[in-house]
């Protein structure tokens, strides 16, 4: 389905016309029109679907169209770390070239005096769009800085990502501050207990939309070594004997795991660097600036933290353990292979992570190459095959896109779609597509990969 297709008003498509944008998603083609019909939205989709693009394009499209306060903070969308707000933010800025009138502001920790400041000053004059991490959001709401009282569109982007971080506790005071009226819209990659059990409280009636997780890219050399937990770092010593030791990333489901992996690297002379939770905000950007440019070869960092890494040249990528899940597995190896580049995984199997490997392996639909251990290092623990356990999924309380009607339950948000009102009917008129070799003025809005 193309965007020209959508309800998305003229001035946002002129935006994806210059940006080379003409297929939608999956999760654009299902989002988009039920957030521009005022529906509450539960997404689950992984990150690279174009999930940012799902909620941005239509809520900028209302904002832009609709009669909203000038004087207000009409849309929050959150964000569990600084990366991912400036993604978002660098998102919003193409998006949006063309809303002279759609105003925005990312606020989030890590900054001087200066910037809050800036801050301070775009809220108080009524920023539309206020993209934020929960902790700054909730130290301006508590000093009185913000008000959203007057507030459309509320957006949680990686609940499950706010949950590992501790924040939902943030977010939910900062969900008191909403009117009722407020159109709520939250993704997540993955379901786990607790998010639907925050998707109850937060969300009225919502669409659910699932997105099914992508294999990892073939070009994706994908390996493993089944070994004892103390012979990981001697692996990690003769894979980099073996070879060129720029542009890897090492990544473990624990900070403190991280740690003492780069002490121990440094120990054995090699130029790494370590990304964590516990860094400034001026740390890791000073991290993330020596990688980049090259003068670090090996960079060992958290799941949270690594959201924000976006370099396309990366050559290895070891899971010094099993990731928690399938997401999780395809995310970090999705940071090689890049931008038609060939690209190597390496995962370390301890006897502790064969079940959740194999549950891997059982979503990839083959077994991943088992690499023997190096001379000297011992015998591997044996891969044992384990059964799983039969699980039952419970039916949701709501309805699923792509599973029957969906009835009346539209929100209103002062755009004349009250409560109990089906969708049939709403029609806005369509959206004109760009004729035919019609030129552009110059200074077109840069054009990301349409994957945020």
């Amino acid at each position: 389905m193309k965007f020209e297709e959508t309800y998305l008003n003229d001035n946002i498509l002129d935006a994806l016309y210059d940006m080379h944008f003409e297929d939608m998603t999956p999760i654009q083609e299902q989002c988009i029109p039920e957030i521009l019909d005022g529906y509450d939205v539960l997404g689950v989709a992984q990150t690279g679907t174009g999930k940012t693009a799902a909620y941005l394009l239509p809520i900028l499209s209302e904002l832009d169209d609709g009669d909203y306060p000038k004087d207000a903070i009409n849309a929050v969308i959150m964000s569990p770390t600084r990366e991912l707000a400036q993604q978002i933010d660098q998102a919003m800025q193409g998006f949006g070239y063309y809303l002279d009138d759609v105003s925005s502001v990312a606020v989030y920790g890590g900054n001087d005096g200066n910037r809050y400041d800036q801050e301070l000053r775009s809220m108080r004059m009524g920023a539309d769009v206020l993209i934020a991490t929960p902790g700054r959001l909730l130290s301006h709401l508590k000093v009185g800085n913000l008000d959203l009282s007057r507030c459309s569109f509320f957006v949680l982007d990686e609940a499950d990502r706010m949950l590992d971080m501790g924040f939902i506790e943030d977010i939910m005071k900062i969900v008191k501050e909403l009117p009722a009226s407020c159109q709520r819209i939250m993704f997540s990659a993955t379901m786990p207990k607790k998010i639907r059990e925050l998707a109850v409280q937060l969300l009225h009636n919502p669409v659910e939309i699932q997105i099914a997780v992508s294999k990892p890219a073939e070009k994706i050399h994908q390996m493993a070594y089944v070994c004892y937990e103390p012979q990981k770092l001697k692996i990690i010593q003769d894979i980099f004997k073996k070879g060129d030791l720029q542009r890897v990333i090492i990544f473990s489901g624990k900070k403190e795991r991280v740690k003492e992996v780069t002490r121990k690297l440094k120990s054995m002379h090699i130029n790494c660097d370590q990304m964590h939770s516990d860094l400034s905000q001026a740390e890791r950007d000073e991290v993330m600036y020596r990688f980049k440019a090259g003068q670090t070869d090996v960079l060992v960092a958290t799941d949270i933290v690594a959201r924000g890494i976006d370099i396309d040249d990366i050559r290895l990528v070891i899971n010094y353990d099993v990731p928690s899940d399938s997401e999780d597995y395809v995310h970090r190896i999705g940071r090689t292979a890049r931008a038609d580049r060939d690209g190597e995984a390496i995962t370390f199997v301890s006897d502790d992570d064969m079940y959740r490997f194999q549950s891997i392996e059982h979503f990839l639909g083959k077994e991943v190459e088992k690499l023997p251990l190096p001379e000297g290092l011992g015998e591997a623990p044996e891969y044992k095959k384990r059964e799983k356990k039969p699980t039952s999924r419970r039916n949701g309380r709501w309805h699923s896109k792509g599973h029957g009607g969906h009835g009346g339950g539209g929100k209103g948000h002062g755009t004349g779609k009250g409560k109990g009102q089906g969708k049939q009917g709403q029609g806005k008129p369509q959206g004109q597509g760009k004729p035919q070799g019609q030129g552009k003025p110059q200074g077109k809005p840069k054009a990301p990969k349409n994957n945020v």
